[in-house]
C-alpha cells in the first residue's frame, strides 16, 4: 500500500511538472498578402464586447504579432509601429491557456516566461474577456528611453502602446479577428509574475479571438 501510495505521488509530480513546462513557439513568417485593403480595415475596425476561446491557428497568431511590432525592415532592425526616439521600448507578452510568452521579434519566436492560465489577471474586473483564445499585453521599459524624467518617459511610453494596440486593431479588423483595446487589468500581480523590473510598466492589452457566432 505504502508503495501504491509513493507510485502515485511520484506520477503525480511529475504530471504537474510536466504541466508547467513551456516550450518556445516557432512562428510562421507573416503572411503579407491577406487582409483588407486599408481604407475597408478602417471601415470594420470596431471594439469587441465579447471573445470565444478557440485557439488561433499559427498562421494567425504569426501574422497577428507581426503586424502589431514585428521587424518590417530588417536591415534597419526597424519595427511595424513607431516609437518615440525608436527606443523600441514596448515588449508584447503573450497570454494563452497554457501559459504567458514574449514575442521575440528578431526571431519571429514566443519565448515562454511562466506556464499556467494567467488571462484573468489581464482580464481584471472585466472577467468574462479571460475567455479570449489570446491576450496581448503590451509592457514598456522606460530604461530604453535616453535620458529624461520618468514622467516623459511614461508619456512617450503611453503614445507607443498606443501605436501598437492600432496596429492590433487595423489588423483584427483587416482579416476578421475582434479584438478590444483596454487599461484595465491586474497590474500589481502582473508585475510578480512577470517578473518585472521598476523600469517596465504594464500599459494596454488587447483581447483577441476569432468573433463570436
Amino acid at each position: 500500500m505504502k508503495k501504491l501510495l509513493c507510485l502515485l505521488a511520484f506520477i503525480t509530480i511529475m504530471g504537474s511538472m510536466k504541466a508547467q513546462e513551456l516550450k518556445p513557439i516557432a512562428l510562421n513568417p507573416p503572411d503579407k498578402t491577406r487582409g483588407l485593403p486599408v481604407m475597408q480595415a478602417f471601415e470594420k475596425r470596431a471594439s469587441a464586447s465579447g471573445f470565444t476561446s478557440d485557439k488561433l491557428k499559427l498562421q494567425d497568431l504569426s501574422d497577428l504579432l507581426w503586424a502589431a511590432d514585428g521587424i518590417n525592415r530588417p536591415d534597419l532592425k526597424k519595427r511595424t509601429a513607431p516609437s518615440a526616439m525608436n527606443a523600441q521600448d514596448i515588449d508584447l507578452y503573450v497570454f494563452m491557456a497554457e501559459g504567458v510568452y514574449i514575442y521575440n521579434a528578431a526571431g519571429q519566436t514566443l519565448e515562454p516566461i511562466v506556464s499556467g492560465d494567467q488571462r484573468l489577471l489581464v482580464a481584471g474586473r472585466q472577467a468574462d474577456f479571460a475567455n479570449a483564445a489570446v491576450i496581448l499585453l503590451m509592457v514598456s521599459d522606460i530604461s530604453r528611453f535616453p535620458g529624461g524624467e520618468d514622467t516623459g518617459k511614461l508619456s512617450m511610453a503611453a503614445m507607443d502602446a498606443g501605436l501598437v494596440s492600432q496596429n492590433i486593431s487595423l489588423f483584427c479588423a483587416g482579416v476578421g479577428l475582434s479584438t478590444r483595446p483596454r487599461a484595465t487589468m491586474d497590474q500589481v500581480k502582473l508585475k510578480e509574475i512577470l517578473k518585472l523590473k521598476d523600469s517596465q510598466h504594464p500599459l494596454l492589452n488587447n483581447p483577441v479571438s476569432y468573433p463570436l457566432n
